[in-house]
């Protein structure tokens, strides 16, 4: 498909592996939306002559303003939309501000594009959500020294992703789960290394490690599921580490 055709919704861009896919996405051409609550915090790094970015002030877990974001310029729904959702720790109730930010953004969205189908908006986007590892229900897929930090410092916000995945999972679009190990901050040279899951019969193959940066996840998304959609990853969980 010609890039300057595909278009692309980012909710959770401004900032971290959002921001990665992004930077990735414009780089090679394709329309941008990106949603922002602030959108100071995108505009301050991409000029606002940037010809193949669209933001959006909302917030994505308002069904309004998502559906804002889920038109591209042809009156179609957008080709890709990709949620990199989470909120910030809150280390005094071992917690997140927001126990529940990727559970109700999946709900808007789903919510959003029911609405603009029933209107009769055409289009099937593929939903990409970005997660975490540690939450599978098929055997552990990180290793057993990182125990803690998954079991009791990361125990709300992983309900929550597994309950966002299982929407997208069981919503009849085309969707790929990310799952990434403990993230880091800046760009790396390991390759990534990837393994597969079937939400519904279990383990394809394994890629069980301690980290990668948000720079190398942000980037893998955009190459392999958003530049090109790789096809053994379509309704499947992706699960990447360094």
């Amino acid at each position: 498909m010609n890039p300057n055709t595909k278009t692309v919704t980012f909710f959770g861009a401004s900032g971290g592996v959002g921001l990665s896919a992004l930077k990735h996405t414009l780089a090679a051409g394709y329309q941008c939306i990106a949603l922002c609550r602030q959108p100071s915090k995108l505009t301050s790094i991409f000029p606002e002559s940037t010809p193949n970015l669209k933001v959006i002030e909302g917030n994505a877990h308002d069904v309004e303003a998502v559906s804002k974001c889920l038109v591209s310029k042809d009156g179609k729904i957008v080709d890709v939309v990709l949620s990199t959702l989470g909120s910030r720790p809150n280390m005094r109730k071992m917690s997140i501000e927001d126990p529940e930010v990727c559970q109700k953004g999946a709900a808007a969205l789903i919510k959003a594009l029911d609405n603009l189908q029933s209107d009769g908006v055409t289009g099937k986007p593929h939903i990409i959500m970005f997660g975490t590892t540690g939450i599978s229900r098929f055997g552990r897929d990180y290793p057993i020294a990182v125990f803690p930090i998954y079991h009791w410092m990361l125990k709300v916000p992983h309900v929550d992703k597994r309950i966002t995945e299982d929407r997208f999972a069981d919503s009849g679009r085309p969707f790929t789960i990310v799952r990434a190990s403990l993230l880091t901050t800046g760009e790396t040279t390991k390759k990534v290394r990837v393994g597969i899951e079937d939400p519904k019969t279990g383990r394809e193959s394994e890629a069980i490690g301690y980290a990668i940066s948000r720079e190398d996840s942000g980037k893998w998304v955009a190459e392999n599921l958003i530049l090109r959609t790789e096809k053994q990853y379509v309704n499947k969980i992706a699960m990447i580490t360094n």
